[in-house]
Order: C-alpha cells, then sequence, then structure tokens
C-alpha cells in the first residue's frame, strides 16, 4: 500500500469515526430534551393524555369555536412530539378524577364545566365574571385582589396554569387555558409551545399560574401575547374577604 492509498484510508476512517460520533451526540442530545419535554408535560412514551374541550358559547348548538379547534390542533402536535396519545372529549363528557393522566383544559368556566370544576379545587384566588349581561366587568378576572378587565379584540386575557393533583403516585400534570374570548385559548396553546423550555427551566415539574395579555388580536390574531404577571401564589391563595378589586387593570 503506498502512502498516498494509506492516507485516503485513513482520512476515510477518520470521517467516519467523527460522523458516528456527531450523530452519537445529536441523538444523546435530542433524547435529553425529549425526556425533558415528556416530563414537563408529563407524557412518557406511549402514555395517554386529555384533551378536555369546551362549547362555543356563541353558539345555539354544541359547537366548538374554530380558535378552540385550532388550540386543540396545537397541543395535538404537542403530544404527538412526546410520543403520546391524546383522547378528545367534550367538557361534558369529562367525568374522571385528575392526576392520572395529563390533562388539557381549553376554554372558560361559562362554557366549560371541567374548567370551572379545575378552578374551584385547585385556584380558589380566580373568580371569572360569567354573567351573560352586557357591562365593563362582563368575563372579567379576579386573582387575588386585582381585576383584570376585557376590551375585545384590544386586550384580552387568559390563564395559563400548570397543576398538579399532590397526590403521592399521580405525577400527571393538568392544563388549563382560560380565557376571556376563544382566541386567547389559542394564544396561550401557542405561548406554551414557544416557551415550554423555558417555563421548564424556571419551574421544573412545579405548578405554575401565569397571566398572558392578548395584544391587538383583532389585527394579530393569536400571535401576540404578553406576560402580564406570575399569579400563582395569589390564584392557589383564598380570595380576600372582603373580596373587593384594589385596582382594575385597562389596556395602555
Amino acid at each position: 500500500m503506498t502512502d498516498d492509498v494509506r492516507n485516503i484510508v485513513l482520512g476515510v476512517v477518520a470521517a467516519g469515526i467523527s460522523a458516528a460520533l456527531g450523530w452519537i451526540a445529536r441523538t444523546y442530545l435530542w433524547r435529553r430534551k425529549l425526556r425533558r419535554k415528556q416530563a414537563f408535560f408529563g407524557l412518557p412514551d406511549n402514555s395517554e393524555s386529555l384533551l378536555v374541550v369546551n362549547r362555543d358559547a356563541g353558539s345555539p348548538d354544541l359547537a366548538v369555536h374554530r380558535y378552540d379547534v385550532f388550540a386543540l390542533l396545537e397541543l395535538s402536535a404537542l403530544i404527538k412530539d412526546c410520543g403520546a396519545h391524546a383522547e378528545v372529549v367534550t367538557q361534558d363528557a369529562a367525568r374522571q378524577g385528575f392526576g392520572e393522566r395529563t390533562e388539557f383544559c381549553v376554554g372558560g368556566p361559562g362554557s366549560n364545566r371541567r374548567m370551572a370544576a379545575h378552578m374551584h379545587a385547585m385556584l380558589p384566588g380566580v373568580r371569572v365574571n360569567t354573567d351573560p349581561e352586557p357591562g365593563p366587568d362582563r368575563l372579567a378576572f379576579q386573582i387575588g385582589s386585582e381585576r383584570y378587565r376585557m376590551e375585545k379584540g384590544l386586550s384580552e386575557h387568559v390563564l395559563l396554569a400548570r397543576l398538579t393533583a399532590g397526590q403521592p403516585g399521580l405525577t400527571r400534570p393538568v392544563f388549563l387555558f382560560c380565557g376571556q374570548t376563544a382566541i386567547t385559548n389559542q394564544a396561550a396553546t401557542r405561548y406554551l409551545a414557544r416557551n415550554h423550555e423555558r417555563l421548564a427551566r424556571k419551574y421544573g415539574n412545579n405548578a405554575f399560574v401565569l397571566l398572558l395579555k392578548v395584544v391587538n388580536s383583532q389585527a394579530y390574531g393569536p400571535d401576540v401575547a404578553e406576560l402580564v404577571a406570575d399569579v400563582t401564589r395569589a390564584a392557589q391563595a383564598p380570595l380576600p374577604t372582603p373580596a373587593a378589586p384594589r385596582n382594575t387593570h385597562r389596556a395602555s
């Protein structure tokens, strides 16, 4: 074997080893990233999850608003990426406890009784004005002593929460997407899809409740969602007595 041939062979072998090591490193990093994502969502390989959808509050029929359908599609993509499976049920058909399967619950308490039950059980510091009569406080959020009103199409709020049952052996979280309008529900699912890695680094597998504001949805749709505050402590504590709001927040 001449020196030139030997050098070519050694070069090919070195390139093959480098490629193999690179593939192993990329595979390791990909798997580690996937495991973190699965842990955050409580979705190990081949696990089952529950998608609870509300009804369109503005429709006389048992229909689902198109923005809530879009929200479900975004959540389905997240679930599929984790190698898990999803069962879609309507809010009036979900009759089971929480903690055994990861649950994604979409819609406010006025159109989703499952959401109302979760908020009553795990978010005692939150109230949503579900009075159908028009008025400045219609669909307003009260969180602790603060009130957040809606200006439809301009400034709308949504709660994004990751909650756990707090019982041994029940490690699957419940994700809540409780918005003042259907488009804010989709905005919250999109925010979660874009920011789940940062949220996982900050909160780990602990509970959190975030208040988001959707800005100018009539122009930007669900794409512009701003974090208003981490309201975990206020949302999980009982409402102050008397429950008189101290401030009213409007879009600036």
